[in-house]
């Protein structure tokens, strides 16, 4: 069985486009892991924790033969390969890979909450996703395109723009080199 999932990513350390390219390379080769899509690059101010530098953020969306937990093993091996440190909650980092979603299965485990309990509130994951698939459904919630517009029409202070980097650009295995 084949599920549809969707990962965030996001760096604020480093090379940051090499890193996402990196991650969205290591990601799709993951066990019974077919990469379907990737959304355009965005740099974001960072939403809580420390002052910090901007994020480049993304979203891939992959379909997988295996269950959410491996997804999760992935993406944390991914972070480990880009040298993630966790020293301060939501501090700056190399890598961040999250699982958004995975097909429609709403979980409450500790380990791996899904959907992510955060993805209905932050235009870092919502927009890029929206991007990639524009009738996509956050399970659980309600559209993505309706999520987005809620947490636009809050954002009053400006705190979750996005900037569309329209000079940077993520390519999925296979496709010629993207990045300009």
């Amino acid at each position: 069985m084949v599920t549809r999932a969707v990962l965030s990513l996001g760096s604020n350390l480093g090379d940051r486009m090499a890193t996402l390219q990196g991650a969205v390379d290591l990601l799709s080769a993951g066990p019974g892991v077919m990469p379907a899509a990737v959304s355009p690059v965005y740099e974001t101010a960072p939403v809580g924790g420390p002052e910090q530098g901007a994020f480049l953020n993304a979203v891939l969306v992959v379909d997988t033969e295996g269950q959410a937990k491996e997804l999760l093993d992935l993406a944390q091996a991914a972070e480990r390969a880009f040298e993630r440190v966790r020293e301060v909650r939501w501090g700056p980092r190399t890598l961040d890979v999250d699982v958004i979603a995975f097909g429609d299965l709403t979980d409450e485990d500790p380990v791996l909450t899904l959907p992510h309990p955060r993805a209905h509130l932050r235009a870092f994951v919502l927009r890029p996703w929206l991007d990639t698939d524009p009738a996509a459904v956050l399970p659980g919630r309600a559209p993505v395109a309706a999520l987005l517009a809620g947490v636009e029409a809050a954002d009053t202070g400006g705190e979750q723009e996005l900037v569309r980097r329209g000079d940077l650009r993520l390519r999925l295995p296979g496709e010629a080199d993207g990045v300009r």
